[in-house]
Parts: structure tokens; C-alpha cells; sequence
């Protein structure tokens, strides 16, 4: 698939991402090893950046997988803090809690198992700062659910939005068509104001009006 960044632009901006601790190295490793999607060291400083520049102390992850995003997000929101981890696997749920554990961020994670766009109906109240990460055809149905309980101010963060250059081509699939139809909503939306970023596979960010 096309690269959105220019390799050489790519391999010296990884360059330039400092060692990351114990935990975090671990799980790039096992993603790397066993083909398991994170959003990765690069695009999890931007969401730590915007996390803690907006004080966010509430954040629902739609989709989390072994807890990578999770962890940069609960360092982020700081202790007392409340972070949502999402995944339909229950075997990457546990993985992920003894992740959270070493990390020293299990106390302000709260793992739900399950269709992620679901579970948010599971838990009241409003956020912050909601992540999505769910597969591309259940973006537009992921927006619909995450907007009504983004708090004015809020950000909402989604992966993947460039989805390695498919999205210039007539869709044929239905993970194209959603990241497609996705991308259209955030932009003709009166109460988004979106940037898509085009950092590793393009990650968009939304504040809410």
C-alpha cells in the first residue's frame, strides 16, 4: 500500500521519537510480532500532547486492542483520572490489564469488553476526549455514537483517516467507504472543527464547537 510520508521522512522522524520505557517497548514488540494494530509511538505523543493540553480528565477509547493508546492517554489525563479501554477480544482485555498494571495506571482504567460503539451506552456521562479506533466500516456509526457525549471543548481523535491512500480511489470495499464517508461528515459538520494530520496513516482531530 502507498506510504503517506516519504520513508526517508518517516525513518528520521522515528528517529528523533526517544526510547520509550520497559512496558511500552514490550508491546511494540508483541504488535510487531504477533500483527497486532497500535496506533504506535509517533501518533501516541500527539494524542498525549492534545490530552493534557486540553486537561482531559475523562477519555473513552472506542477500540484499544492490547492497551498501547490506552496507557499514553491514562499518563496523560494523570491520576483520578478516568480512561475507558474498549476491545471485543477478551484475551487482548487481559493482556491489557497486566500491561496497565506494570505501567502503574491500572487504577484509573476501566476495561469494558464488547462492541465498542455499545459499550459507551454502558457509561454515563460526557467526555473529554474520545479515541476511535474500531474497524474502518464502523467509523461513521462510531462518530454518530461518540459526538452526543463529547463535551463542548472536547476533542475527538481518530486513526487511520488516510487509510493508506485508499481513500483517493473509487471504494470497492466497505472499510474504504466508511473511512471515506467518515472523513466527509467531520468536514461538513457544523459542530466539528477537524485537521487531518498526515502522520503515519493520517489521524484526524475534531473539536467539538
Amino acid at each position: 500500500m502507498p506510504r503517506i510520508l516519504e520513508p526517508k521522512i518517516e525513518k528520521y522522524m522515528d528517529g528523533l521519537l526517544p526510547r520509550r520505557d520497559s512496558v511500552l517497548a514490550e508491546m511494540e514488540k508483541y504488535a510487531k510480532q504477533h500483527n497486532v494494530p497500535i496506533i504506535g509511538p509517533a501518533c501516541s505523543r500527539l494524542m498525549y500532547l492534545l490530552a493534557q493540553a486540553i486537561g482531559a480528565r475523562r477519555i473513552f477509547e472506542m477500540g484499544s486492542a492490547i492497551g498501547y493508546s490506552t496507557i499514553w492517554l491514562a499518563r496523560a489525563a494523570g491520576p483520578g483520572a478516568e480512561v475507558y479501554y474498549t476491545d471485543g477480544d477478551p484475551a487482548n482485555a487481559e493482556r491489557a490489564r497486566n500491561y496497565f498494571q506494570r505501567a502503574g495506571v491500572e487504577d484509573r482504567i476501566r476495561i469494558l469488553t464488547g462492541d465498542a460503539i455499545d459499550l459507551i451506552d454502558e457509561v454515563t456521562g460526557d467526555f473529554d476526549f474520545i479515541f476511535i479506533d474500531v474497524d474502518k466500516h464502523q467509523y461513521p456509526a462510531a462518530l454518530r455514537k461518540a459526538l452526543p457525549r463529547l463535551k463542548s471543548g472536547g476533542l475527538l481523535v481518530t486513526d487511520n483517516v488516510l487509510w493508506s491512500g485508499r481513500v483517493l480511489k473509487a471504494a470497492k470495499e466497505r472499510d474504504t467507504r466508511g473511512v471515506q464517508q467518515f472523513n466527509k461528515i467531520i468536514y461538513s459538520s457544523k459542530e466539528l472543527f477537524p485537521v487531518i494530520v498526515p502522520l503515519r496513516d493520517g489521524v484526524a482531530v475534531c473539536r467539538k464547537a
